[in-house]
This record gives C-alpha cells, sequence and structure tokens, in this order.
C-alpha cells in the first residue's frame, strides 16, 4: 500500500486512468479556436485542419460551442464548408438549438458559460488520406455574434 492511499483507492484510481486513456484512443481529431473579443464577426472564419490516415473506419464528426449569457439568441445557424486533400468541397447550412422555449440552455455550463458538443456529421469516412480543412462561419443575421466564447471541432473513431 502506498503511503496515504487505501487498495481500494489505489483500484479507482487505477480504473479511471485506464477508462481515460481508452476513451482518448477513438479520438482521430479536437481542436478549438478562440473567438476575440467573444465576439464572432461574420467574416472571421474557424478554420480547422484534421491530418487522416484512416480511410476505412468509420466516424463521427462534433462542432463545441462555449457561448455565454451575451449570447442573444437560442439557436445558431453554422456554415460549413468541407475540403478534402484531393481539393473537393461540399458545403452544408446547419441550425443547432442552444436552448428551449423557455430560455433554458442545453449542455453543461458554469456560471456564465454554457457548452455544447454540437452533431456534425456521424458513420462517415473520409475516402482519401491528408489533411483535410474544415471551415465555420456562423450564419446569424448579424454581423457580429456576441457571447461566443470559441468554436471546437472534434473527430472521433466508433468503435466496433
Amino acid at each position: 500500500m502506498i503511503k496515504g492511499i487505501n487498495h481500494h483507492s489505489l483500484i479507482f484510481l487505477i480504473t479511471l486512468l485506464f477508462l481515460f486513456s481508452g476513451c482518448r484512443r477513438n479520438v482521430v481529431f479536437t481542436d478549438a479556436v478562440s473567438i476575440p473579443g467573444k465576439v464572432w464577426n461574420l467574416e472571421n472564419l474557424a478554420v480547422f485542419s484534421p491530418e487522416i490516415s484512416d480511410t476505412v473506419s468509420l466516424n463521427n464528426i462534433y462542432f463545441n460551442l462555449r457561448t455565454g449569457s451575451a449570447y442573444p439568441f437560442r439557436n445558431i445557424y453554422l456554415f460549413v464548408t468541407t475540403t478534402s486533400p484531393a481539393g473537393k468541397t461540399i458545403t452544408d447550412t446547419l441550425q443547432f438549438m442552444l436552448a428551449d422555449e423557455k430560455g433554458k440552455w442545453y449542455g453543461k455550463g458554469i456560471g456564465d458559460i454554457h457548452e455544447l458538443k454540437l452533431p456534425f456529421k456521424s458513420g462517415v469516412y473520409f475516402p482519401v488520406k491528408g489533411k483535410y480543412s474544415i471551415s465555420i462561419r456562423h450564419g446569424m443575421r448579424t454581423e457580429s455574434l456576441k457571447g461566443v466564447y470559441d468554436i471546437g471541432l472534434r473527430v472521433e473513431k466508433i468503435k466496433k
């Protein structure tokens, strides 16, 4: 027994480490872009460049969005352009609900900050190896979108 740690605590810690290391194995890519001044201007693109080497496995792709109480809407529209290493592009227009009709925010939150994991695509595979580009622009009817702290991209391999 290690001083200050009993047998049960040690087993619990080892189990947690094992679980966390297992969860990270399916993460193909994760990154986030901070929004300057917490105001997402229309001309500011959030650009991510995941390097993909596995063209066989299926993946789920998510956006992580953190907003604050200054965010004036209960939804958000995003224009997402994906460019393959071969130069082919696809643009999607997406709408995500961030709060219910009574103003209760979805996702996790502490104090002023609300964080949501927004599903973008599920069960997809990347047909070509190489660097992809995924750019995100907000599609709201305002030039400057207040209360957006950051937006991130997460690609997870689906476990078999």
